[in-house]
């Protein structure tokens, strides 16, 4: 089938520069009140203040590529829409999140690789799960500590129930495709073309 290509998914920076030191830092917090590393000197209330504030980081850096990727679905959806060999009454936001998370275009995959993202599915799921429920990025102190603890079973489970939500059409095999970029590299990359058509 003849490839077609859908608009490129640009994912934002997530804009904190204290987030992946709170990151590393939860990482190690949660080892340690598992017993997997010696907790040193630091009492288990700190352990676990530590562990919430890496989750809390990944709740907003979540929200944040929720956005990026709902938008994706949208323009998706409006591509179809204007496409009269492609628009099917199956063809859903379900379509289009079911395709992303599940046959990710293998260079799309790549470049996650390239960019470190070692569980992309995971996290593509967990971020439209959230964004399903959060219309702005949560303030800490709206959020339970139960809920910033786990949140990512509520996440899979938020993602789970939206896609359970209706019967939508796989469209593995509609030749589908598209380009993954940063925020910045699109720009520039749209600069190029601007600064080509000028001269």
């Amino acid at each position: 089938m003849t490839s077609r290509k859908l608009p490129p998914l640009i994912l934002h920076p997530f804009a904190d520069n204290a987030g992946p030191g709170k990151l590393v830092e939860s990482s190690r917090a949660s080892l340690m009140l598992q017993g997997l590393l010696p907790t040193g000197e630091r009492s288990a209330a700190d352990l676990e203040q530590a562990l919430l504030e890496g989750r809390y980081c990944e709740i907003r850096m979540l929200f944040y590529v929720g956005k990026d990727l709902l938008r994706w679905i949208e323009q998706c959806l409006e591509f179809v829409e204007r496409s009269p060999d492609l628009r099917a009454p199956g063809i859903k936001y379900q379509s289009f999140a079911a395709y992303l998370i599940n046959q990710t275009p293998p260079e799309v995959q790549a470049k996650l690789r390239k960019w470190g993202v070692a569980d992309y599915k995971a996290i593509f799921s967990r971020a439209l799960g959230l964004i399903t429920i959060l219309a702005a990025a949560p303030e800490r102190d709206v959020l339970s500590d139960e809920f910033v603890r786990n949140y990512y079973r509520y996440a899979d489970q938020l993602f789970a129930s939206r896609q359970s939500e209706t019967i939508f059409e796989d469209i593995s095999n509609f030749g589908f495709g598209f380009d993954l970029f940063a925020s910045g590299e699109y720009s520039r990359m749209l600069e190029r073309e601007w600064a080509e058509s000028e001269s």
